[in-house]
């Protein structure tokens, strides 16, 4: 199932230059410009709020947004640059790039794990400790995963899950050129993995004497 893709709703901004990018602040809006995609530049501008939100959510420069302006067709659009004051680092400018459906861009794409009620390492006093709950990818841009999975049903105390264990999308890659990991199952109370073995053999051993 492909990613449900955000929408960043903007204004188009009357007038360019530095005047009415001025204006644009004074009326509590950041001004930005919309490029790219064999099209004439759109100057726009987004109610500041909504957009000091957005950046704190973080992520907002590799997030593929569906940007509405009223009066113009939706595009699909990336931020490459957001300006901000170098005093109060607070965003002044933005500049978003309209994307082709074919165009290759990195996201972070979440990480669902299945299965954990019933996973064997954790029904055993075990832990699924989550070392990267996203995972950045190169994908392309009309063909972006909702998100990754990873099936908890056979994995046992001292499993790691690798970036190379996951089924990627077709035609997508991490950024990241190592197999990585995504996160294991912990012993509980830093017990060994292979101590629960060791138990197991212990006690056959035992009742072998007996």
């Amino acid at each position: 199932m492909a990613k449900e893709i955000p929408d960043l709703v903007a204004e188009e901004r009357a007038g360019t230059g530095k005047g009415a990018a001025r204006a644009a602040r004074r009326a509590g809006m950041v001004p930005g410009v919309v490029y790219g995609g064999d099209t004439d530049p759109l100057s726009i501008q987004i109610p500041f709020n909504v957009l000091l939100k957005k950046l704190k959510a973080g992520k907002f420069k590799s997030t593929l947004w569906n940007l509405k302006v009223e009066g113009q067709e939706d595009v699909r659009v990336i931020c490459r640059d957001v300006q901000r004051d170098v005093v109060k680092d607070l965003p002044t400018h933005l500049d978003l790039m309209r994307l082709r459906r074919t165009s290759k861009i990195n996201l972070f794409i979440p990480v669902e794990f299945l299965n954990e009620d019933t996973c064997p390492g954790v029904k055993k006093g075990g832990m699924l400790a989550v070392v990267r709950p996203e995972v950045e990818l190169v994908v392309t841009a009309g063909d972006i995963p909702e998100k990754l999975t990873v099936d908890l049903a056979n994995s046992v105390i001292g499993d790691v899950i690798t970036i190379s264990s996951i089924e990627l999308p077709k035609g997508a890659r991490p950024t990241i050129d190592r197999d990585f990991v995504i996160a294991n199952i912990a012993a509980p109370g830093g017990i060994a993995a292979g101590d629960e073995d060791e138990d197991a053999g212990d006690e056959a051993a035992d009742a072998a004497e007996e």
